[in-house]
């Protein structure tokens, strides 16, 4: 066990959930907790690790997920912990408060956290400024952009455009959000012919926004959509012109979820382990479907190097972890990009490109 999980964990879960996620992203924000991050052992450069995608370098597989800085306030910090990537958001153009409090809650039996926030955010404004203040350099940074509560459907793709306009000179890629269960209606935009009509707008936006470089555009996906409704989606997304897919968000099942727990039955979208299963097959359609048509960005369920080396050899080019860094601490990125290169060498790969989807039949 590390000091983490032997005295920093149990400190932190004495708290209320939501009160230690605060303190920690203030930690997060100090330069000398930062300075004090950079002292961990460094993740030592590994060819086999690096890929070229979204015409971009990734040192390695291994990102932050979207959903824990919402508002831009750490990007320091996830370079120091050793992040090749970090997703930030998911962020709206106004600010909004989000759901009413309590919103997060953890269930350690099942190492999973369910949270119902609803996009709180300070807004892309502010937003902007906090990446101006912390955005390291070699950090590969996307931003996780969303429509506001009150903004109708029809209208989100100017909600997404408006966050943007604020946000593009700080993102090497974006993600449109349609996926969240916790602002109601909102997965309906990953109907076909409406996602296809959102991504569409945001695409030819950022286009002509951005003339002196590419950003591309990515979609996150939800785990509760059958498999047709899931391929016809991320179809039309592609279709609209994404240039690659989050698979996934947070799902409204139970599945694997101790009935007995305390917070078993609290509503919102569920992360962590009892994803797993469901994620890496979700993964593994996408990949059978799509191929290398557009990377997979793989999220939910991956606490070990084993559980993202399953993800990668299921179709995901990227991996992206929340709860594994609430649970497992600041070495987990560590943990993971040495023991992927391990396994790498004991599967006779040259590359990490050379494994994903190896699995997919």
């Amino acid at each position: 066990m590390s000091l983490y999980t032997r005295a920093v964990r149990p400190a932190l879960f004495s708290l209320d959930a939501e009160r230690a996620h605060d303190l920690t992203m203030a930690a997060l924000r100090q330069q000398l907790f930062v300075r004090a991050l950079r002292l961990l052992p460094d993740i030592p450069a590994d060819e086999r690790l690096r890929q070229d995608l979204f015409g971009m370098r990734f040192e390695h597989p291994i990102g932050l997920a979207a959903g824990l800085d919402k508002q831009g306030t750490a990007a320091a910090a996830w370079a120091a912990l050793g992040f090749a990537f970090a997703e930030i958001g998911t962020v709206t153009p106004l600010p909004q408060p989000g759901n009413p409090r309590p919103r997060l809650f953890r269930l350690q039996q099942d190492f999973a956290i369910i949270n119902r926030f609803g996009f709180n955010s300070v807004g892309a404004e502010r937003v902007a400024r906090n990446l101006r203040a912390s955005k390291p350099r070699g950090l590969v940074l996307g931003i996780n952009v969303g429509k506001n509560k009150e903004t109708p459907n029809d209208r989100a793709a100017e909600d997404c455009i408006r966050a943007i306009e604020a946000l593009h000179p700080f993102a090497d890629y974006l993600v449109v959000n349609v996926s969240s269960p916790n602002t109601e209606r909102l997965r309906d935009l990953q109907e076909s012919r409406a996602l296809r009509a959102l991504i569409e707008a945001v695409t030819t936006h950022v286009r002509g926004l951005v003339t002196h470089r590419t950003i591309p555009v990515l979609v996150k996906i939800s785990p509760d959509a059958s498999t047709a409704d899931l391929l016809n989606s991320v179809d039309a997304a592609i279709e609209g012109g994404a240039a690659g897919v989050v698979a996934t968000n947070t799902t409204v099942a139970r599945a694997g979820v101790t009935a007995a727990g305390r917070f078993a039955k609290e509503a919102g979208g569920l992360s962590g382990a009892p994803l797993k299963t469901s994620a890496a097959g979700i993964c593994r359609e996408l990949f059978r479907h799509l191929g290398r048509r557009v990377p997979i960005i793989g999220v939910g369920g991956m606490l070990t190097a084993d559980d993202a080396y399953e993800r990668i050899r299921s179709g995901a080019a990227l991996v992206q972890l929340y709860t594994a860094l609430i649970y497992e601490g600041p070495g987990v990125v560590r943990r993971i990009t040495r023991g992927l290169a391990e396994r790498l060498a004991r599967d006779g790969f040259s590359t990490i490109g050379e494994a994903v989807g190896v699995d997919v039949r």
